[in-house]
């Protein structure tokens, strides 16, 4: 695994930005924001499509000098 995605993923947890029990979810984050994906599409409403945790993600990706991605439910990306 990528040293950066490994370290974006433990701060995203450090920080409290996600839980410790979403330690998937933030290497999941981490995956998409460090290989530069635009969008990282999910059905998990609870720790990243959800309007109160998404800005707190960016937040961090970019103090962590990584564009993040849109995360979005496939639905949301088909609305836009």
């Amino acid at each position: 695994m990528n040293r950066g995605v490994t370290t974006l993923a433990r701060t995203l947890v450090r920080t409290g930005t996600l839980p410790t029990k979403a330690r998937l979810d933030a290497l999941h984050v981490a995956t998409a924001a460090v290989n530069g994906m635009n969008y990282l599409l999910t059905w998990n409403l609870r720790h990243l499509a959800n309007a109160a945790i998404r800005g707190k993600i960016e937040d961090v990706c970019r103090k962590a000098g990584i564009q993040p991605p849109i995360i979005c439910t496939p639905e949301e990306l088909m609305e836009a």
